[in-house]
């Protein structure tokens, strides 16, 4: 069964792929693939301090849940976790968690791949990058625009 949420925390990724690796053996799986993304150091040249991510709740929640029900619907699929973090993290910091069992690996990248692109661009998260050279918000597809001060 899906599970997907906004956290603000870590989460322990020994814990969930064991839990998940014990559900889904005897159904059939055959792998679990983990996509983490985790903030940048650096974008274009310039360092980065932070990541400000903000999300529109609950529909933020209920966006990645219906994306993670979605890939279930898939019958090689056995278990989509879908965790996204918020408040202010700094570079090496985790963002976002993608758990994914299948009965082969290659569906499992698949479909992990499948989520994460789903995530960025129809859920409402909002991610500001303070770095170097300016604040910019982040839209999904990777473009960066400069914020706007106000004088």
């Amino acid at each position: 069964m899906a599970k997907a949420k906004i956290i603000e925390n870590t989460i322990d990724l020994n814990k969930e792929l064991a839990e998940i690796a014990s559900k889904t053996t005897h159904m059939g799986g055959g792998a679990i693939v983990l996509f983490m993304g985790y903030v940048k150091g650096r974008v274009n040249g310039n360092k980065v301090y932070e990541l400000d991510y903000e999300a529109y709740e609950p529909y933020a929640t209920k966006t990645l849940e219906e994306i993670a029900r979605k890939a279930e619907e898939d019958k090689e699929v056995l278990e989509v976790r879908v965790y996204h973090r918020i408040g202010n993290l700094k570079p090496g910091e985790p963002t976002i968690y993608i758990i994914v069992s299948a009965k082969t690996r290659k569906k499992a990248f698949k479909v992990a791949e499948e989520v994460l692109e789903q995530v960025k661009h129809k859920t409402p998260i909002f991610k500001l990058e303070k770095r170097s050279n300016g604040e910019y918000w982040v839209i999904g597809d990777g473009r960066r625009i400069p914020r706007k001060t106000q004088a």
